[in-house]
């Protein structure tokens, strides 16, 4: 792996190591660690990268390690940096030949996102994109009854995404995480919905198999004198017409990442929160609610996609750390098959892809114009 950003005191660059460090299947071999000389060198130093494979720039990296021989060079690479310095490493390292593991939104622009498929498509790369709340285990057993049919055909999905650490103007306060998430320059066209709401729309859609067809959005800037919104409401349709509601807020005061879906059809409803990931609650319309949990060892009771991405026996904790590195293990192990010629299961192929990106995307876009919008409904496009 050869990492794009993610630098000395760069929080999501550190995680994104541990994840990909966490199964043995990736090492970092090479960075472009910071556009800052200094941090590049001393953070690539930090990571015992060798001196010749600790770059200035992407472009070096890129170009340097593109003529390498084949069993030295990096396989793919990884890009941690804000939103608006996504798309130009990502296309040129698929340009290169490198497969690309990139940070959510997978762009500052839908058309960037476009563009990245068009190359994603005719070089057959792999692209991975880390929306990490997927990789949960009890999250994919909730996909796995859905998609079986267990609760019957969906009628209703609520999905919420409350945080409070922006309840201040704290982009002004010296926090840098707060500058650049809610700098429009950075971090696009919207704040709040662009940063967790597009996590709690691909949770919607990624559980329930069903798409976005219609939505009504309330964008709010709570904090005055912040440039983006902070807080929003989003009334969905799906296109099996199902109803569904939207809530995300940075200005939750006192709440953390308290992300939670719950979802309904017919025959009963599924509930899963981050806050205690690793149960999800079965509530059947004919019977006592059911509660399962995470375990490598339940094979007896939860689908072989749960299992497959738990590492332990049920009883051990394992949570966004863990989901972070699922995403790592299946892209690792779906690249790995493919270098050896062999084919991957359809649990390694599990991951979200370009496509999920330009939906994420088009929901950012969608929502900004929704907001502005004097109509109730809007169409939602992609």
């Amino acid at each position: 792996m050869g990492m794009v950003g993610g630098g000395k005191d760069a929080f999501i660059g550190a995680i994104h190591r541990i994840a990909a460090n966490m199964d043995g299947l990736i090492e970092l071999a090479a960075g472009a660690l910071s556009i800052n000389p200094e941090i590049a060198k001393d953070s690539g130093k930090t990571l015992f990268l060798p001196e010749d494979r600790i770059y200035l720039t992407f472009e070096e990296m890129i170009e340097k390690e593109s003529k390498l021989p084949a069993d030295k060079r990096i396989d793919f690479i990884t890009i941690v940096t804000p939103n608006f310095a996504h798309f130009a490493p990502a296309m040129k390292a698929l340009e290169n030949g490198f497969h690309v593991v990139i940070e959510k939104p997978i762009t500052f622009t839908i058309d960037e996102a476009k563009e990245l498929k068009k190359k994603v498509d005719e070089t057959g790369l792999i692209l991975a994109l880390t929306h990490t709340y997927s990789g949960y285990p009890m999250v994919k057993q909730a996909r796995a009854m859905v998609q079986g049919g267990e609760l019957g055909k969906i009628r209703k999905i609520w999905v919420e995404y409350p945080q409070g650490w922006l309840s201040k103007l704290s982009e002004r306060e010296g926090n840098a995480q707060a500058a650049w998430r809610t700098d429009p320059k950075k971090s696009g066209k919207s704040g709040c919905m662009g940063d967790i709401g597009t996590h709690a729309a691909h949770l919607a859609e990624y559980i329930s198999g069903l798409k976005i067809t219609h939505l009504c959005a309330d964008l709010k800037v709570m904090v005055p004198g912040r440039a983006l919104d902070d807080d929003g409401n989003v009334l969905l349709k799906f296109d099996n017409g199902a109803a569904g509601v939207l809530m995300a807020s940075q200005v939750a005061a006192g709440e953390e990442n308290a992300l939670k879906i719950r979802i309904y059809g017919e025959k009963g409803g599924i509930e899963w929160a981050q806050h205690e990931p690793n149960t999800l609650l079965v509530k059947w319309l004919d019977a006592p609610t059911q509660i399962l949990r995470a375990g490598g060892n339940y094979g007896d009771r939860l689908s072989s996609y749960a299992t497959h991405n738990c590492r332990t026996p049920g009883g051990h904790p394992e949570g966004y750390l863990e989901a972070f590195g699922n995403i790592y293990r299946n892209f690792a192990l779906t690249l790995g098959a493919r270098i050896d010629g062999t084919q991957p299961t359809k649990e390694m192929l599990d991951f979200p892809r370009v496509e999920e990106g330009i939906r994420g995307m088009a929901f950012i876009d969608n929502v900004v114009e929704s907001a502005a919008a004097t109509v109730k409904w809007t169409e939602f496009k992609v």
